[in-house]
């Protein structure tokens, strides 16, 4: 039998770990909260740290709350159901003020107080289903590949689960099956990955668009339409079924609000969006500067953004990687530039080819504070100051957490 012993837990670490230490070394207990005295069993143990198994809570915070999904704490969803959604928002403040100060060594107190929802269930407009050995649909487990099969998921808004709950479909070589749904149009639509060409044999009792995808990436178009439709800051926007997009749509309103206000364009300006999937930004901030200039590297984002971008003559998109496409807008001057890059961030090349642009605002939209604050230091070390991060909630009850960061050139207020 493992070692067991008591730990008091002093912090919350990025991943959603409350953290202790035992004999001097960090542990990282999941389902803890910093505050609470716990019994604990160690799973992992490493030179300079050790991952343990909560066994008991001995003296419980008073954040704590009892978690309403029955699957929290086997399905690998959800983090912090454990914890009441006013501290959740405290955590990821004080989240991303510690790895700014940690990695990039910038003054914390810019990280702004996170913009919560008023009700954080029920948000998500896209969830993915694994299939396990048995054909049941689930999520996957903590760390794992096993299946755990769902009955009914929380945090999915309803028009995914009206789906879910009318879904009858035979499994046979499915890999993954995908919901989406467009929250402001009720657009609803059934993703298969399959294993092999072979299509699904599927019943649906609700008016909803099925497509299937092959392993080499094409798709084709089952039942209805093969995209759907979704409303952003007054636009609507066609999202294909391998097209990237905000998962929580009221937040994504938000986000949208911030980065507006925090590129600050006029008309005479020139906005770069980069990493600009379906054109969300671009298209939202059209009418506020001279010309808007989308990158993106999936064919099918950049399809869904010149469909979305129709009504707008001065945007243009450009398909290809940031790294070589940046370096071909010469003759830009002062431009205003939005990232939006995936959670491991900029790569050194991209970075520096956005510091050669000299833009005159960097606005950059993250979903990774340890990555996000990588690249500030790299901003910071190239020329350029750290003015504010608004951390945004796009997914309460779990660890992850949006944050919009302003650049600009040193000495520039």
């Amino acid at each position: 039998m493992a070692e067991q012993f008591t730990l008091d837990l002093e912090d919350m670490a990025h991943g959603g770990d409350a953290v202790g230490r035992h004999q001097g070394k960090v542990v990282f207990v999941p389902f803890g909260i910093p505050g609470e005295s716990v019994r604990v069993t160690v799973t992992h143990d490493r030179k300079r740290f050790a991952h343990a198994r909560l066994l008991e809570v001995l003296s419980p915070s008073p954040q704590r709350v009892s978690p309403p999904c029955p699957y929290f704490g086997t399905c690998g969803g959800c983090q912090w159901q454990h914890v009441s959604y006013e501290m959740q928002l405290e955590y990821k403040q004080s989240i991303v003020r510690a790895q700014l100060q940690r990695i990039a060594g910038v003054n914390d107190t810019m990280v702004k107080t996170p913009i919560g929802m008023p009700q954080p269930w029920q948000y998500r407009n896209h969830v993915q289903f694994s299939v396990s050995d048995e054909g049941q649909l689930g999520f996957l487990a903590a760390g794992s590949h096993r299946v755990v099969p769902i009955e009914r998921c929380l945090v999915m808004h309803p028009l995914l689960e009206e789906m879910y709950e009318a879904l009858d479909v035979e499994m046979t070589d499915l890999s993954r099956l995908t919901l989406r749904a467009g929250i402001g149009t009720g657009d609803q639509m059934l993703i298969f990955e399959m294993n092999a060409e072979q299509l699904p044999e599927l019943e649906v009792e609700v008016p909803v668009s099925c497509v299937a995808l092959w392993p080499d990436g094409t798709a084709i178009t089952l039942v209805g339409n093969g995209h759907i439709e979704e409303r952003v800051a007054s636009n609507t926007f066609r999202v294909s079924p391998s097209s990237f997009f905000q998962v929580n749509t009221m937040q994504a309103e938000r986000l949208v609000s911030v980065v507006s206000a925090y590129l600050d364009g006029s008309p005479d300006d020139v906005l770069v969006d980069t990493y600009c999937g379906v054109g969300v930004f671009g298209v939202a901030l059209a009418a506020q500067v001279a010309q808007v200039i989308g990158i993106e590297n999936n064919a099918a984002s950049i399809t869904d953004a010149e469909v979305n971008a129709s009504g707008d003559t001065n945007v243009t998109f450009i398909e290809g990687t940031a790294e070589t496409v940046l370096p071909t807008l010469t003759g830009l001057v002062a431009p205003l530039v939005v990232l939006d890059p995936p959670r491991t961030g900029l790569g050194s090349e991209a970075l520096s080819a956005v510091v050669n642009l000299a833009p005159k605002r960097i606005v950059y939209v993250s979903c990774d504070p340890a990555t996000l604050a990588r690249d500030v230091g790299k901003f910071v070390a190239s020329g350029y100051d750290l003015h504010a991060v608004q951390p945004i909630d796009m997914f309460p009850q779990t660890y992850h957490i949006e944050c919009i960061a302003l650049l600009l050139p040193a000495g520039q207020e």
